[in-house]
């Protein structure tokens, strides 16, 4: 069931036993495992099905520290929300992204990855990623042209990354019908939640205030909340919602908000080979698959370093296309999509997906790094002083690195450039920016992965978490945060295929919580 939140009657009061704050991959990915449930699920979207400018305004605020993309077009506000610019890749998170480290403050979750197996078998369907099979030896076993690169395997691996095609990973679109068809799912849109409100003595949330530009107020009460926005604004409500808590909710300890992660990317390195080859694993094979190079866990202990993988692209086609940072800067992310779009198939002779099944061989290709970020409290999202059109403060985003992030990137590339030596194929290239041994600060040209992570992070210790385990806010019987905000660590994969995962992890919680 549909209904659009500026037509309905003002002051209405919609009741449910779940209320789910956001419709993107998380509280799509919920709501659908609801479905043909005897519950009332309540889904709230703060856009419509569309994209609308003045909506995605609400998303408008200002950064401070490294240099990021604007705001208001960092992520979409509308049904599907930022899936709809998603790209599908799909890979696991690493072991070691899951167990504390004594190199990494603030490291480990309070599970392991075996915890989320199941999840993902299931997040896979959800994803229409086909069989579900990460190994490379196995896929190498399917297509023996798949030939690595002969580094050493006790220093590096060859990790599989999944692709859906956009048919299959535009939630959007792909779950609309089924969304608005649902019987016992209710979707509401131009619903932006704009405070959360609790009893007295904040044990307990007791509605959530939603509002649109259509003038129009709204007051939603269910016995369980989900907050499945994304990083940013999770943050950005918890923090505003300050009627009953002045700190904000879940804030007694001044974690709200911390602890914002991103994935650096660094296209800092290039790679020079004897003799010129497609390195076919590095690029995407059928069925819609494609291996990235990683360093072992150990490796990463020896090193005391951060998990860092390694992507290829042609050089020829590479050079011609600047670092995200560079070219995504439009407040519009429209005009940012169709720029990169335009860059990316006058980069290449064969369009934007050159890459894909493709026969060249190149004798130069460019090495990206997708980068892990240490968990650092001084990264983080805070209130402004100003206001969106609805009332609520806007939020200020800091980006921080440690010196930690740098060194890594250093050291992976240096000992990739060791490896390809001693295999005698040819030698790797570290660019000016990377070359300052004594610099400790992360170069101008890193860009981020579009993946907010790690603002109501997870820990059972109030102390060092803002949810626990089951993702329940402490201290606050019946709210709850879905999606990579709950991350304590962000891996150094895309994030969504987890979000899912996590997200379905929690809907399974729930469902024995709402029986009680």
């Amino acid at each position: 069931m549909h209904l659009d939140a500026r037509l309905i009657d003002d002051l209405s009061i919609i009741e449910g036993d779940i209320c789910i704050i956001g419709a993107g991959a998380a509280g799509i990915s919920m709501a659908l495992d609801w479905i043909s449930t005897p519950y009332k699920v309540i889904l709230l979207e703060g856009g419509g099905f569309e994209y609308d400018d003045r909506v995605q305004e609400l998303y408008s605020g200002k950064n401070t520290g490294q240099n990021y993309y604007p705001l208001k077009s960092a992520r979409l506000h509308y049904f599907g929300g930022t899936t709809g610019h998603w790209g599908g890749m799909c890979s696991l998170f690493d072991p070691i992204a899951f167990q504390e480290r004594d190199w990494v403050p603030m490291s480990g979750w309070p599970f392991s990855d075996q915890e989320l197996i199941p999840y993902y078998k299931r997040a896979h369907g959800t994803l229409n990623l086909g069989e579900y099979e990460f190994s490379f030896n196995n896929w190498q076993q399917k297509d023996t042209s798949l030939i690595p690169l002969p580094v050493s395997p006790d220093i590096f691996w060859n990790k599989i990354w999944r692709f859906g095609m956009p048919s299959a990973v535009r939630f959007g679109t792909k779950y609309k019908d089924t969304i608005v068809n649902a019987k016992n799912i209710h979707l509401y849109t131009y619903a932006n939640a704009v405070e959360i409100i609790t009893n007295e003595n904040v044990s307990a949330v007791t509605e959530v205030i939603v509002k649109n530009y259509a003038g129009k107020t709204h007051k939603v009460r269910a016995k369980h909340f989900v907050m499945a926005s994304c990083a940013i604004q999770n943050s950005r409500l918890l923090l505003a919602s300050g009627k009953q808590a002045p700190k904000g909710l879940g804030n007694n300890n001044d974690l709200v908000g911390r602890h914002f992660m991103e994935h650096a990317e660094l296209k800092s390195a290039e790679l020079w080979l004897k003799e010129p080859s497609k390195l076919k694993p590095y690029m995407r094979n059928p069925p819609n698959i494609r291996a990235e190079l990683a360093m072992l866990p150990q490796k990463q202990a020896e090193y005391k370093i951060l998990n860092g993988i390694l992507s290829f692209n042609p050089l020829e086609h590479g050079r011609k296309k600047p670092p995200y940072i560079q070219s995504w800067d439009n407040e519009d992310p429209r005009e940012d999509r169709k720029k990169t779009n335009e860059i990316e198939e006058k980069a290449t002779r064969k369009g934007r997906f050159s890459k894909i099944f493709g026969s060249d061989k190149y004798d130069s290709f460019e090495i990206t790094m997708r980068l892990e970020q240490v968990p650092n409290p001084l990264s983080r999202v805070t209130l402004s002083t100003e206001k969106d059109e609805l009332g609520v403060p806007r939020a200020n985003l800091n980006w921080a690195f440690t010196d930690m992030e740098r060194k890594s990137a250093r050291k992976i590339f240096e000992i990739l450039g060791q490896q390809v030596g001693i295999a005698g194929i040819g030698r790797v290239k570290l660019l000016e920016d990377l070359q300052d041994e004594k610099e400790t600060s992360m170069p101008a040209s890193t860009s981020g992965g579009w993946h907010h992570m790690g603002t109501t992070r997870m820990n059972n210790d109030p102390k060092k978490g803002v949810v626990n385990s089951d993702c329940k806010i402490h201290g606050i019987e019946n709210l709850y945060v879905a999606g990579s905000s709950c991350f304590p660590t962000g891996g150094a994969v895309n994030p969504t295929y987890t979000i899912v995962a996590i997200s379905l992890r929690l809907s399974d919680h729930l469902k024995e919580k709402v029986k009680t």
